[in-house]
C-alpha cells in the first residue's frame, strides 16, 4: 500500500501591500542599510531575497543621480527610502503597453512625491516614473521589490508633454 503526501499548497504571489511591507521592514534595518557600500560617482546595489519569489534590491544613490523615466512592464513594485531623500516624478495615466514610440501627455498627469527616510509607496503594472536624489551633498539609500521579477524595463525620454520610448531592456541586458 502506498501513501502519498498531500500536494504542497500553492504559494500566492505577493501583492503590492506585501511588497511595501517587505521594503518597509528592510529599510528599518539600520545595520543592513549602513553596510551598503556607497560610491561617490554612481549608484550601488545589492540584490536581496524578496517575498514570494520577488526581485528585491538595496540601492545607494549619490548626490544628483537618478533613473530617468522608465517603467517595470508587467511587474508590481514598491520602494522605500531608508536614508536621505528621494523624489519620484510619475504619470497618473495608464499608457498603452505596446505598439507606440511617442505619446503626447495630457495636462494634469504629472505627480511628484518627496520621500524621506521611512517613506515609500507601492505601484501597479506599467507605472511610469523617474526616481532622483536631488541632494547636492548627501547620499540616499532605498529598498525596492518587484513581482514578478523584472521581465523588462522600458526606458523613455521626455520633452515637455512628449514621452518617447527609447529602449526596452531585458534581464540578459543587465548581466
Amino acid at each position: 500500500m502506498s501513501v502519498s503526501s498531500p500536494a504542497p499548497a500553492p504559494v500566492s504571489a505577493p501583492s503590492e501591500a506585501d511588497l511595501l511591507d517587505f521594503v518597509r521592514r528592510i529599510a528599518a534595518d539600520a545595520e543592513l542599510i549602513a553596510a551598503l557600500p556607497l560610491d561617490p560617482e554612481g549608484r550601488t546595489w545589492v540584490r536581496l531575497d524578496g517575498p514570494g519569489g520577488s526581485e528585491a534590491w538595496l540601492i545607494g544613490w549619490p548626490p544628483g543621480t537618478g533613473t530617468g523615466w522608465h517603467d517595470h512592464a508587467d511587474s508590481l513594485g514598491a520602494f522605500m527610502t531608508a536614508a536621505g531623500e528621494l523624489k519620484e516624478n510619475s504619470l497618473a495615466a495608464r499608457l498603452p503597453t505596446d505598439g507606440w514610440r511617442t505619446l503626447e501627455l495630457t495636462d494634469g498627469v504629472d505627480r511628484e512625491r518627496r520621500l524621506t527616510a521611512g517613506q515609500g509607496r507601492a505601484f501597479g503594472r506599467h507605472h511610469v516614473h523617474e526616481v532622483l536624489n536631488e541632494s547636492p551633498d548627501r547620499h540616499a539609500v532605498s529598498v525596492h521589490a518587484y513581482f514578478p521579477p523584472l521581465p523588462r524595463i522600458r526606458r523613455y525620454s521626455r520633452s515637455g508633454r512628449v514621452l518617447r520610448l527609447e529602449q526596452v531592456e531585458r534581464p540578459e541586458d543587465w548581466q
